[in-house]
């Protein structure tokens, strides 16, 4: 046998062993694994605009990124692909590289820690490793070399002929009384749950290119509803302290106060870009020619605006009667059943419409009073709701089927709704009048198969069927004293037993309204947040949102046994405290409260933001 060594020598066998070594490394450089790697700034200050990078080794696809919880998402993910390709040797070798881009904005200090990512690389699901950012305050010192450093960075833009030195621009200053914003609310005084309409507004005497909106307003103790969504911008003139001003309502909203005494509404940020003349010092030369208007274009100034700060003083809600169910505004109510006559085991339909203008999205469905022999369903709610410059306005379906299961005559009472109208002081009650509705004799086929089931159902509870025997015996004394009579006499004697305390168990339960409510909190919590997910995927917001609210709101109230109307903020925390829920648990529910407050006027990503509070309240409701 010849040694590898000699032919290794040959040239033929030279030339398989250097294909043969090539085969290899490109079968390794195809067989290297893939990652997902991250690029950061592991510190940042605060109002800080930054870059968060994923990229991949590789052609990706089925990207999914994290939530950036303590920071404004700006834009992304930008995707972006790049192809190399190099020649060694006379081989060819290519490499992709695909990259998932996110530009931020640090809102608040402290130190966040961002999830993984994940996607799809030649079939394979890779998932990169969470990281963790830094956000620190800029101190006073920190703040004028930043304000220095991008005055600088403007000057050394502005420099047509390379004369910088020579002549500067003169530092632009905007007069507060040229341009400023201002917020404005319709009632200073309102009562608890009243209508109030807040706009936010920019005067100028300067030409603004645009504007952006940096930080919401909490609108802690408020309910809020966005009414410019979707809208344009409405520009007017108005004279103010004797100077002619252009006006722009950036934002209006409407606001339903939670709970009454002194509130405040914080401020609204914003930015805009202002034109303003340039300007040049001046230094004795011959350039000082050329600073006048002719030869100064304006330049784009960036200026940053807060409104004032408002104070609310909100009025309690007068002691009302029993069945004040939280309905605030001026409304109207009609209904009824949709026939007077029906066959027994068919369904008809009994409506009640409240129309007006107030807090319609947060009216729950009222409770009719049907004759028992009706099988009622829960109701179907229809909403017809408008959202204009006057405020919340339209009307709330709800809709009962009720099937009666016996023939005869029969009425519905008169159903009372109450509301408290603001703009007189007073409850008003609206009727809808007694109802009488004849049942007749269903199908015999339908009522054999209802009276069927119904017997069923009855002899499942009461006693079996009676079973025929082959023949009857006479009893003996013996079958008095024999034991199969004694064990059946103590088992029956036990199963009385064991009814009577379910009964009376069962009777109690339904008696402790405040036990049922906590028992049923999370279902009820949970169906909402169902209708919630449906509304994930779409644009709908404001549905999602609204689900989102009841589903917590009304989880809490029910869990902790509090009325509607004293819902808010405070009672949570002071009844999470009264039932000794741990610290760490309650800072997560509160911050869940708040976060639903400001989500829907975040900046940023809808979806991202839908999805992190879709899972925040998730989380919420299966702690308590």
């Amino acid at each position: 046998m010849v040694p590898l060594n000699k032919l290794i020598k040959t040239g033929k066998m030279r030339k398989y062993f250097t294909i043969g070594l090539i085969g290899l490394i490109g079968l390794f450089g195809k067989v290297q694994s893939q990652e997902l790697t991250v690029n950061y700034p592991h510190k940042v200050f605060v109002g800080d605009n930054f870059t968060v990078q994923f990229s991949v080794n590789d052609q990706a696809k089925d990207f999914s990124g994290p939530t950036f919880k303590g920071f404004s998402l700006r834009s992304g993910p930008n995707t972006s692909s790049s192809t190399s390709m190099s020649f060694i040797n006379g081989q060819m070798s290519r490499s992709v590289q695909t990259s998932y881009s996110y530009t931020l904005t640090a809102d608040v200090e402290g130190t966040f820690t961002v999830g993984s990512a994940s996607c799809t690389a030649n079939g394979k699901k890779i998932t990169s490793k969470s990281f963790t950012i830094t956000v620190e305050k800029l101190s006073a010192a920190q703040q004028k070399q930043r304000q220095q450093q991008q005055q600088q960075q403007r000057r050394q833009a502005y420099d047509p002929w390379g004369r910088q030195q020579q002549q500067e621009p003169a530092e632009t200053k905007i007069d507060n009384n040229s341009i400023f914003a201002r917020a404005t609310v319709s009632n200073h005084n309102p009562y608890q749950g009243e209508q109030v309409i807040i706009s936010y507004k920019i005067y100028t005497q300067l030409p603004v290119r645009q504007f952006a909106i940096d930080k919401l307003p909490g609108n802690k103790g408020f309910w809020a509803e966005d009414l410019s969504e979707g809208k344009q911008i409405r520009q007017y003139e108005e004279t103010l302290n004797g100077r002619q001003y252009q006006v722009a309502e950036i934002r209006r909203g409407a606001l339903f106060a939670q709970e009454s005494g002194k509130l405040t509404i914080d401020p609204l940020d914003l930015n805009v870009l202002v034109m303003v003349q340039r300007q040049r010092r001046r230094t004795g030369s011959i350039w000082d020619l050329f600073d006048d208007p002719f030869f100064n274009s304006a330049q784009a100034v960036e200026h940053s605006l807060r409104t004032n700060r408002l104070n609310v003083n909100v009025r309690p809600l007068p002691k009302g009667p029993d069945n004040f169910s939280g309905a605030i505004g001026r409304f109207d109510i009609k209904g009824g059943l949709n026939i007077d006559k029906v066959k027994a085991n068919e369904a008809a339909t009994y409506s009640i419409t409240v129309s007006g203008s107030g807090n319609l999205m947060l009216i729950n469905a009222p409770q009719p009073d049907f004759p028992s022999i009706f099988e009622v369903y829960d109701p179907q709610i229809n909403d017809n709701i408008k959202k204009t410059d006057g405020g919340i306005s339209g009307s709330r379906t709800f809709e009962w089927v009720l099937i009666p299961r016996s023939q005869g005559t029969f009425t519905i009472p008169a159903f009372e709704f109450v509301f408290f109208d603001p703009s007189t002081g007073q409850y008003v009650t609206k009727r809808i009048a007694a109802q009488t509705i004849e049942v007749e004799k269903g199908d015999a086929k339908a009522m054999s198969a209802t009276s069927a089931k119904d017997d069923v159902k009855l002899l499942n509870s009461d006693i079996n069927y009676i079973h025929p025997v082959g023949r009857l015996h006479k009893l003996t004394q013996q079958d008095h004293t024999g034991w199969p009579f004694w064990l059946s006499a103590v088992l029956i004697a036990m199963l009385a037993v064991a009814a009577l305390i379910y009964g009376r168990s069962r009777r109690a339960a339904e008696q402790d309204v405040a036990g049922m409510r906590m028992k049923r909190a999370t279902r009820k919590a949970q169906k909402r947040l169902k209708h919630a997910a449906a509304y994930l995927g779409d644009g709908d917001t404001n549905r999602f949102y609204e689900e989102i609210y009841k589903a917590i709101w009304g989880c809490l109230a029910d869990k902790y046994s509090i009325e509607l109307s004293h819902l808010n903020r405070e009672t949570v925390s002071a009844c999470l405290n009264e039932k000794q829920v741990p610290d760490d648990q309650q800072q997560r529910i509160m911050k869940v409260l708040q976060d639903v407050d400001i989500a829907r006027f975040a900046p940023g990503d809808a979806g991202a933001q839908k999805q992190s509070i879709y899972t925040e309240a998730l989380i919420m409701i299966a702690e308590l």
